[in-house]
């Protein structure tokens, strides 16, 4: 208990020396500036140095706030730069879409103008079978559209195939590429019968097979254009099918086989043209020829 008095008495005595240090050097101020000023030079050798610190910290906290604030403001715009890039996108994503299909429609009216002696109805694919092509597949217009079944299907420049089944509001097409189908065509340039056949093995290849070609004068050659038949049973005459690919001569020396390239990408196929005319087909008695390349169609292709 002692020992707490005196010290509290030393921090008395020292708390009065200090005032009357001070008020002493005030004193002296007034009364002679001379000797005032060691002081304050001494003074300022001591208090300089803290004031600069004091500053420099100042500056230093006050940049860290800046430098905080600064940092809200680059995450603020940050998010705000990413749903601006996030709405371009999507813009640029329905853009991209909205071009590809004005390309498509663009093709598809090209197309009806290049096939304007008959009348079509547009047609958008709805469904398909398991697979990479479209071999067999539903479009989203039927028998209310005046569709009917045996009808012709085109896109992208050519025959894409047939129709097999109606509904009321859809339709069931089967391709050219598919297995069960077989097209009377014909080399445009020379009017050669031939046959097309479709195979999904050799479409991998951009393929399908022409046989039973007739080229007594050997006059038809590989780019040459394979169309549709006139005497075809189902197919309406001119359609375009593809390009010959290959051409070979047949084991009997009378034919020839081969392969074409089509020109419908049957991978991508999102729009169709719907010929609303049926074949009208007569078997003439009077052209051997014909007759015999008919009787084959019958056998082998399928509606």
């Amino acid at each position: 208990m002692k020992k707490k008095t005196n010290e509290t008495l030393k921090n008395k005595y020292l708390l009065i020396g200090l005032s009357v240090f001070c008020v002493a050097l005030i004193i002296i101020s007034f009364v002679n500036s001379d000797v005032v000023a060691p002081v304050k030079q001494v003074s300022g050798y001591l208090v300089t140095p803290v004031q600069k610190g004091i500053n420099s910290f100042g500056t230093w906290l006050s940049g860290l706030t800046d430098n905080f604030e600064d940092a809200e403001t680059l995450r603020e715009e940050n998010e705000s730069l990413k749903e601006q890039v996030a709405t371009l996108t999507e813009e640029n994503s329905l853009l991209t879409q909205d071009h590809e299909e004005l390309e498509r429609l663009r093709v598809l009216y090209d197309l009806d103008e290049q096939y304007s002696d008959y009348e079509k109805v547009g047609a958008n694919i709805i469904a398909k079978e398991s697979g990479n092509w479209f071999n067999l597949f539903t479009i989203d217009k039927g028998s209310n559209d005046g569709i009917e079944k045996d009808m012709n299907v085109i896109a992208d420049g050519g025959l894409v195939g047939i129709v097999t089944e109606v509904g009321a509001n859809w339709a069931t097409v089967r391709s050219i590429i598919d297995d069960e189908s077989n097209v009377s065509a014909m080399v445009s340039t020379t009017s050669d019968q031939c046959m097309i056949s479709g195979d999904l093995t050799l479409i991998d290849e951009g393929s399908l097979e022409l046989s039973r070609l007739t080229d007594a004068d050997n006059a038809v050659h590989v780019g040459d254009k394979v169309v549709t038949s006139y005497v075809s049973e189902n197919y309406l005459p001119g359609i375009l099918i593809g390009y010959i690919s290959e051409l070979n001569n047949d084991s009997n020396n009378l034919t020839k086989s081969g392969y074409i390239t089509p020109v419908v990408d049957f991978r991508h196929l999102q729009e169709v043209l719907v010929i609303l005319e049926l074949k009208e087909y007569v078997a003439s008695d009077s052209a051997s020829e014909m007759e015999a390349v008919s009787e084959t169609e019958s056998e082998t292709e399928t509606p």
